[in-house]
């Protein structure tokens, strides 16, 4: 049998330790009763949800009760529809672009669906955003705008010309029981509020030093856009912009060394097709506002993407008719917007040199003056991987016009690229930044583009420094362009293998006449269609 002694002998050092344990507990009580106490007054998150970002709100009322009414943006509007839909024919001869846009299941054809021009497809709006914005982009050779953000508005297209056409099919089939007629007119003025949606926001706010990628914009601008042609009230158009917001946003990454590749060709279809399939998603389900998917504190927009910086608008407090009026096109060369005139500038001085009995093997080096963003964007050494590469490094788009007098689109193929004069004449060439250009290329009074070629001979001589501040496609010189530019459009359609010399005719004809603003898109589109 056990005992216990109820009787302890504790030493000093015990009775020590034990009284240390009391205090301790003591103390420890007390901070546990007032940290209670303190986290009971503190200030608590509520979920109370705030009215939706004014960024949204002022977006879609834009959309829905703003009208057009500057002829200029009419005018400007109906030639990058052209512009932008004879790009994508001439997309069509290339081989990998035919791989990415053609239906995952062969033979796919939906009822009623939207057609994609220049071929045989019948898909529905989500897959045609893709095919069309796929096809207008990847060329590189439409429109342009450039502000604190690049990008190339023309890309909404992508998304508004597979709806309209899908919609005014839906309302033949259904005898006008849903869907609805759209007009070439129409599709001008979405165009011109997709452009302004995307080059407002751009004027001040920079994607790119985040490390996004402009065609966030675009799913942006086209969702807006889409909503209201999917007959979706202002509230619903604030739902499906929300979505678009807080969808992840691309990285800039494929544009850029040493990743250029593919999908900077294909990014904008994927930003269409995104936001054409967020409008239907509000139509068919109502998912849901989120109301401050920007002003959201630690997981909106600002926080998350921005370093906490809200957009800002100092330049353009409203939405109107801007951008259209003020748009970029590319109507010499198909080369990134920031090399158009180092380009031109490089055709010129192939022509001196000739005028000189010289040759481009009679260069010792070029220097390249030019402004920060062509710095950033596309000055570029070592080797260069393939097309999308090349369309974007100004030293093998200026070395293509000092060695044969063009830039072609077959210029950034191999057959062309890997000929061996190309890397050793690239070589030469450098850049430097100049701040006189880069001042003018924010200033919004010039948005200049300026590139200036020094060529130095072999001989130690140099040619006359040659300066191009606009390039062609630049507002200051439109009077000068527009002729090039419908001239472009003709050659595209001739161009096109599957068409007869009189289909491109018609197409043209059509194009041009009193009544083009009046026609149905469906029928419009019916004439770039292939059986």
């Amino acid at each position: 049998m056990l005992r216990f002694s109820t009787k302890f002998q504790y030493s000093s050092t015990t009775c020590s330790y034990i009284s240390k344990l009391v205090t301790f507990s003591s103390v420890r009580g007390n901070i546990k009763q007032y940290t209670t106490e303190a986290s009971n007054t503190a200030p608590k998150l509520t979920n109370n949800r705030p009215e939706p970002d004014k960024v949204l709100q002022d977006i879609a009322h834009y959309v829905h009760n703003i009208s057009i009414d500057s002829q200029l943006a009419k005018d400007t509007a109906k030639l990058c529809l052209l512009d932008t839909l004879g790009c994508g024919l001439a997309a069509l001869k290339y081989p990998h672009v035919q791989d990415i846009i053609k239906p995952i299941v062969p033979g796919t054809v939906i009822p009623n669906g939207t057609k994609v021009f220049g071929t045989n497809y019948v898909t529905d709006p989500v897959r045609g955003a893709f095919v069309v914005g796929t096809l207008i982009r990847w060329l590189d050779f439409n429109d342009c705008w450039l502000a604190k953000e690049w990008g190339h508005p023309s890309d909404n297209l992508g998304g508004i010309l597979p709806v309209a056409d899908y919609m005014t099919r839906l309302y033949r089939a259904s005898n006008g029981k849903e869907g609805k007629v759209f007009s070439v007119d129409d599709i001008l003025e979405c165009m011109i509020k997709a452009h302004e949606i995307q080059g407002i926001i751009a004027l001040d706010n920079s994607l790119n030093e985040v490390g996004l990628d402009h065609v966030a914009l675009v799913k942006i601008a086209t969702t807006a856009v889409v909503s209201k042609m999917l007959q979706l009230s202002e509230e619903q158009t604030i739902e499906a912009v929300s979505h678009a917001f807080v969808d992840g946003q691309p990285l800039r990454t494929y544009r850029h060394a040493p990743n250029t590749g593919s999908r900077k060709s294909w990014a904008a279809g994927d930003a269409v097709s995104r936001a054409v399939n967020l409008a239907f998603m509000v139509k068919n389900a109502g998912i849901g506002t989120i109301h401050s998917v920007l002003t959201a504190r630690k997981w909106g927009v600002y926080d998350v993407l921005f370093n906490g910086k809200p957009f800002i608008f100092d330049q353009k407090k409203e939405y109107g008719s801007y951008v259209m009026e003020n748009v970029l096109f590319k109507i010499s060369f198909p080369a990134e917007f920031h090399a158009q005139t180092a380009v031109e500038a490089g055709m010129k001085a192939h022509r001196v040199l000739l005028d000189n009995g010289r040759t481009y093997k009679d260069i010792k080096s070029v220097r390249i003056r030019t402004q920060q963003p062509a710095i950033d964007i596309i000055d570029k050494v070592g080797p260069l991987y393939n097309y999308a590469d090349r369309d974007h490094c100004i030293q093998y788009m200026t070395t293509i016009p000092l060695i044969y007098g063009r830039l072609e689109a077959d210029d950034y193929m191999d057959a062309v690229a890997l000929l061996a004069d190309i890397d050793v004449l690239r070589n030469k060439i450098y850049c430097i930044k100049d701040a006189e250009f880069t001042k003018d290329y924010y200033n919004p009074e010039k948005r200049s583009i300026a590139n200036a070629l020094l060529v130095e001979l072999n001989d130690g001589t140099f040619l006359d420094e040659i300066v191009v501040e606009y390039p062609i496609g630049h507002k200051f010189r439109r009077e000068e362009g527009i002729p090039l530019l419908l001239k472009k459009f003709r050659n595209h359609l001739s161009t096109y293998s599957h068409y007869s010399p009189g289909k491109a005719d018609e197409i043209y004809r059509l194009s041009m006449s009193p009544e083009f603003g009046e026609m149905a898109i469906d029928h419009y589109i019916d004439q770039y269609c292939i059986t």
